[in-house]
C-alpha cells in the first residue's frame, strides 16, 4: 500500500483530498502546517508529498525544500490556485513530480501519485525550452520529475542529485561538453544522455549517445534502465 503526505492548512480540503485518496486504496497522513509535515517525515517513509504552494509561516517551496533534507528521494506534488505564483519556480528547481491548480483535477493527481518513484529526478540541460518542456512531460509519464537547465552555470545551481542526466552539448555559458563536464565533477558516476546534433567528442564518458533529432522513446527506455540499475 502506498503511503501519502497530504499538506494544506485548509483543515476541510486536506482532509477530503485525504478521504479520496484512501479511498483509491492510499495511506494518507494529513499536516496542517509545515512544521507538523517536517515532523511526519522525520518519522515516517512516505511514497510521495502532495502540499498546497501557499500557506502561512512555510509556503510550499520552502516545505519541498527542507523536506528533502529529511528525505531526498520522497516524489513531490505542489498543488496551488496561483499557477503564475513566483514561487513555483524555486519549488520546480527541487524537482516536482508535478504542479496542479485548484480545484484539483483528481484524476491527474492519483496518476501521477501512482507513478512517482522516489528517487526519481533528471536533470535536462538544454537550452531549447520547447524540448526541454516535452521531454519534462514525457519523463512525469514515466513516474520521473526533472530539473532543467539552459545555461553551464545553471548545472552550478543544482540542489539536488539526480540519478541521471540528459545534456545537450552546445548551451551558452561555456565551451562545448562544459555543462556535462561540471555535472561529472559535481556528481560521481552520474549516468549521462547525449543528445546533440554536434560532431564532438564530449569530455567525459556518456552513458549513451543520441543525435537530434532522435527517438524519444529510445532514450526514455535508456533512463528507465538506468533507474532500475541505480535502484
Amino acid at each position: 500500500m502506498r503511503r501519502y503526505l497530504v499538506v494544506d492548512d485548509n483543515p476541510a480540503f486536506a482532509e477530503n483530498l485525504g478521504e479520496i485518496l484512501e479511498d483509491c486504496g492510499a495511506a494518507v497522513d494529513i499536516a496542517n502546517s509545515g512544521e507538523k509535515a517536517l515532523a511526519l517525515a522525520g518519522a515516517t517513509r512516505y511514497d510521495a508529498l502532495v502540499s498546497d504552494m501557499r500557506m502561512p509561516a512555510m509556503g510550499g517551496a520552502e516545505l519541498v525544500h527542507r523536506i528533502r533534507g529529511i528525505d531526498p528521494g520522497l516524489p513531490a506534488i505542489v498543488v496551488t490556485a496561483y499557477i503564475g505564483d513566483n514561487e513555483l519556480a524555486a519549488a520546480r528547481a527541487e524537482g516536482l513530480h508535478g504542479v496542479l491548480p485548484k480545484p484539483v483535477p483528481i484524476e491527474r493527481l492519483v496518476a501521477l501519485l501512482g507513478q512517482a518513484r522516489r528517487d526519481g529526478v533528471v536533470v535536462i540541460v538544454e537550452d531549447d525550452a520547447a524540448l526541454a518542456d516535452n521531454l519534462s512531460e514525457l519523463l512525469r509519464g514515466r513516474g520521473f520529475a526533472a530539473i532543467t537547465a539552459q545555461s553551464v552555470l545553471e548545472t552550478e545551481k543544482l540542489g539536488l542529485r539526480p540519478f541521471a542526466a540528459v545534456v545537450d552539448l552546445r548551451v551558452p555559458g561555456g565551451s562545448d561538453g562544459e555543462a556535462m563536464r561540471r555535472l561529472a565533477a559535481r556528481f560521481s558516476e552520474l549516468p549521462m544522455f547525449v543528445v546533440s546534433a554536434l560532431d564532438v567528442e564530449p569530455p567525459v564518458v556518456a552513458t549513451r549517445r543520441f543525435g537530434k533529432p532522435f527517438d524519444t522513446g529510445e532514450l526514455l527506455d535508456a533512463v528507465e534502465a538506468a533507474y532500475q540499475a541505480h535502484g
